[in-house]
């Protein structure tokens, strides 16, 4: 990774640790842990309730911790306006309790036994609980962005709507004559990215920051979703360890058509196994030694180094969009992600 910090701000900074293990700006890095903290304070304060079964449920996974990640993109990106501006720290909680509801939701839908170490909710307590837990934390989001303005609410409305289409299109598939590699892609963007745009977006707008700027920072964060998510792919398939924090191979065993996959089925590589790896993906791959197999063909399969070059071109758009702003040490340290997601992946 490149030093993003001295090569882009015109000099050495004064740097520490970040998030995933980036250098961060120590100023910029003081500021965000005093952002963070007050984000996680009105974060258990959003979801306390006088119903102690609702009280338990809704703090089960806010307490299980996480990266905070929609926050963060949040704060750096105001620091393309006034980064103490009122509003920011109520739009980090409305999109991190969004993400959140969305997870009790999904654990429903995939049959989810373990949430970030945690038993799921579902599991704990079961699935008509844990969707109205998920519905709650919605509730209590859109009561925080009632604050905000009509502009935020409308945004954070159409997200909404891209996460549930996305969730919706994940669920049936492609229509017949369809793309599998096109509908797959753009679901990834509505279900997965567009949240992660609206962070930036909210970031830069109750900033204060210039509309061109906010449409700038809204465009990158999406395509840093996107990259984060198709990282994600090739981990699962290529790591050794749980660098993805899931059992790599995981998407195989459960039948998820991911990147390599779509490539492979697409008719990337000529290679004499081709033909059986084509077979396995459209197999029940449950069976250990199947699974094995198709693990073991996939990761030498030239569709993982078309996954990582499409990883690449998607976090290098980002990058050159982020260039077009102000230097500063938040624009740094966006920068910087790019460059992680990419290298993440080996």
């Amino acid at each position: 990774m490149s030093n993003a910090f001295a090569e882009e701000s015109g000099g050495p900074a004064v740097q520490e640790t970040g998030p995933f293990g980036l250098p961060v700006d120590s100023e910029l890095a003081a500021g965000s842990r005093r952002f963070l903290s007050s984000v996680e304070e009105l974060l258990l304060d959003s979801v306390r309730s006088d119903n102690p079964l609702l009280n338990e449920a809704s703090k089960h996974l806010v307490e299980a911790g996480g990266k905070r990640f929609r926050p963060m993109l949040v704060t750096l990106a105001s620091h393309f306006g006034d980064p103490s501006a009122a509003g920011l720290v109520p739009a980090a909680v409305v999109v991190e309790l969004t993400h959140l509801g969305t997870l009790y939701h999904d654990d429903v839908m995939d049959e989810a036994t373990v949430r970030r170490g945690r038993q799921s909710a579902n599991v704990r307590w079961d699935n008509t609980r844990a969707i109205l837990t998920g519905d709650y934390l919605f509730a209590r989001a859109s009561d925080l962005l009632a604050d905000l303005g009509t502009e935020p609410v409308r945004i954070q409305a159409r997200a909404f709507a891209r996460l549930v289409r996305g969730q919706i299109e994940e669920t049936t598939g492609p229509v017949e004559g369809a793309d599998p590699l096109k509908h797959y892609l753009q679901v990834l963007a509505d279900k997965t990215a567009s949240l992660i745009a609206v962070s930036g977006q909210f970031g830069a707008l109750l900033s204060g920051a210039p509309a061109s700027t906010v449409d700038t920072v809204t465009s990158a964060c999406e395509k840093i979703g996107i990259a984060f998510q198709l990282s994600d792919d090739i981990l699962d398939i290529d790591s050794e360890t749980e660098e993805s924090g899931k059992t790599p191979g995981t998407d195989l065993r459960e039948g998820i058509r991911t990147l390599p996959m779509h490539h492979v089925l697409g008719g990337v590589g000529s290679g004499p196994d081709d033909a059986r790896l084509r077979e396995l993906l459209a197999a029940d791959l449950t069976d250990d030694a199947l699974h094995a197999e198709a693990l073991a063909l996939l990761r030498a399969h030239p569709a993982m180094d078309r996954a990582r070059a499409d990883l690449h071109r998607v976090a290098e758009d980002a990058r050159a969009e982020l260039l077009t702003l102000p230097a500063n040490a938040a624009r740094d340290a966006l920068t910087a992600l790019c460059d992680y997601v990419v290298t993440r992946t080996g």
